[in-house]
């Protein structure tokens, strides 16, 4: 059982109540918003509370795997903002709130935004408790590719060696790039890997490269604004985490984060024969 504020308490028990519900929407960068489902703006503890933004509040629903516990729709967000992941991860604290008296208040929940998308007219949004982070992958996998990200901690590549500056020269088809970039690199290099926009109307977002190939760069999705030839990026290489890649091309083997020499599917499903080389226990390569 939840124990109630006194105030919130008395409130409850005085058979009317004038309540309503708030959302507080925080992104990653710091930013602020707040929504009601009230028919006018409320100042709650310094966060303004918009009202008529077409906010709803969804059936809460329990679901397996600690999924989803609830969603919000039509945010009054805009496409690009979303589009351009403003809100990826964002966190989010659902109250009741005494709209007589903002301070009477119980704070219903507490999660963050998942999977964003339209509904007609609308945007639908997520919001995943906490117990959903219970579905992350914690620790190290048993896999053939590496677990580390180019860069991190366990890594260790210096990735200012591999990162370079460029400008869009033009746009042969929506989400590829022709880009002057200062240096000379291998076709491939920056496949897999991170354009981050440094000018033009997309200045502070980034993308995910798709495949790089001399001076053309696609991107898995086109920035939410338009690009202009001129606007100003910055290119860091990608890593496909197998082990030819970490030692053929950042000369890092000896850090490599999987395990290149556990047998495949096929070796584990095949029959077994009776007798016969590699089959003493000892390693397949030597």
């Amino acid at each position: 059982m939840r124990d109630l504020p006194p105030a919130f308490a008395a409130h409850r028990a005085g058979g009317v109540t004038t309540l309503c519900r708030c959302w507080a929407l925080r992104r990653r960068d710091g930013v602020a918003l707040g929504f009601t489902d009230h028919d006018r703006d409320l100042a709650v503890a310094g966060l303004t509370y918009a009202a008529r933004t077409g906010l709803e509040a969804a059936e809460a629903a329990a679901e397996l795997g600690f999924a989803v516990s609830g969603a919000l729709a039509s945010l009054g967000l805009t496409e690009a903002d979303i589009a351009g992941g403003l809100y990826d991860g964002a966190g989010i604290e659902t109250w009741l709130v005494d709209w007589t008296d903002p301070d009477t208040r119980l704070l219903l929940d507490v999660g963050t935004l998942g999977e964003i998308r339209r509904a007609g007219d609308a945007f639908v949004a997520e919001v995943r408790g906490l117990a959903d982070r219970l579905d992350a992958e914690r620790g190290r996998s048993y896999r053939a590719t590496c677990g580390a990200d180019l860069g991190d901690a366990r890594c260790g590549v210096d990735v200012t060696r591999f990162r370079t500056d460029g400008t869009v020269d033009g746009l042969p088809e929506p989400g590829t790039l022709s880009a002057a970039v200062a240096g000379t690199f291998a076709d491939g290099l920056f496949s897999g890997g991170r354009l981050s926009w440094t000018a033009g109307a997309n200045a502070g977002l980034s993308g995910d490269v798709r495949t790089h190939l001399g001076t053309l760069i696609e991107l898995w999705e086109a920035p939410p604004r338009g690009i202009a030839p001129g606007d100003a990026f910055t290119l860091v290489a990608g890593c496909d985490k197998r082990l030819a890649t970490c030692r053929g091309i950042f000369a890092n083997a000896l850090n490599f984060q999987g395990f290149p020499h556990m047998p495949g599917n096929d070796f584990v499903v095949r029959y077994a024969p009776g007798a016969g080389p590699g089959l003493d226990g000892g390693s397949l390569f030597r």
